[in-house]
């Protein structure tokens, strides 16, 4: 397999701008926040890595079989990184919050339903049934991604839960680079892997990919803004009501013993 200058000059721009990244994770403190997403980052080094040896020195077979066990990690990854990313919105207090962990599961069945629909419905302009599995699995991979990431926002906007700041930087990349995969993949399966087009839109969602790396490193290394404070007149009522639920609880208590 040969590559071009172009290919290697995105190749070499992927590497090391994860490189960056993982150091950003690293230094600021980010991983142990976000320990999926920076185990995604660093699996993305290594494979980087690993398949550009494989092309230079080994087989299409070898190329082939590493491509998709490593893309079947990378999937895994990615599940683990909407988990996270939910956790951390949903469950800001190590509970999910009311209703939400249902709807949660139900958008998680559902988005899987929809991307095999989506996936069972594309043809693949390729008489070679390895092109083919591999651009259905990348758009399966693709839409799956942006639903879930999608639905996630709008799941947290409708219940009206927190939203992190850095929480948001990450799903916002992610949700953006896979809705452009959703778009070149569907490019990829109505003009085939022989054209001009398909070069194009690879090159351009690599692009987009490049892009959200490096607007991940800028905002995961500035620090998240701080909480709002509570208003004083805010801070009094509560400390009223709690103070008025104790004064009841004894009450009740008292009320017991009797």
């Amino acid at each position: 397999m040969q590559l071009t200058g172009f290919d290697l000059l995105f190749w070499a721009a992927g590497f090391y701008s994860h490189i960056v990244l993982l150091l950003v994770l690293t230094t600021r403190r980010r991983a142990s926040e976000f320990p999926f997403f920076t185990t995604l980052i660093a699996s993305n080094v290594l494979r980087t890595a690993t398949l550009y040896l494989i092309i230079h020195h080994g087989t299409k077979h070898e190329y082939f079989y590493t491509y998709w066990g490593l893309a079947v990690v990378d999937m895994a990854l990615q599940f683990c990184v909407v988990y996270e990313m939910a956790s951390h919105v949903f469950r800001p207090l190590g509970r999910w919050a009311p209703d939400v962990r249902k709807s949660f599961v139900w958008m998680l069945i559902g988005s899987i339903a929809i991307a095999s629909a989506l996936t069972c419905l594309a043809k693949p302009d390729t008489h070679i049934w390895v092109r083919s599995l591999v651009i259905r699995g990348n758009f399966f991979s693709s839409a799956l991604m942006s639903e879930l990431f999608v639905g996630m926002i709008a799941l947290s906007v409708t219940v009206g839960l927190p939203w992190k700041t850095h929480v948001a930087r990450i799903s916002q990349g992610l949700g953006v680079y896979s809705i452009i995969g959703v778009l070149t993949e569907a490019g990829h399966n109505h003009f085939g892997t022989h054209s001009q087009i398909f070069t194009t839109l690879s090159h351009l969602r690599i692009t987009t990919y490049l892009i959200c790396v490096w607007y991940w490193i800028i905002m995961l290394w500035r620090n998240a803004p701080a909480a709002r404070e509570l208003p004083e007149e805010m801070r009094i009522h509560l400390f009223t009501l709690q103070r008025m639920v104790e004064y009841d609880l004894r009450e009740l208590k008292n009320w017991r013993k009797r």
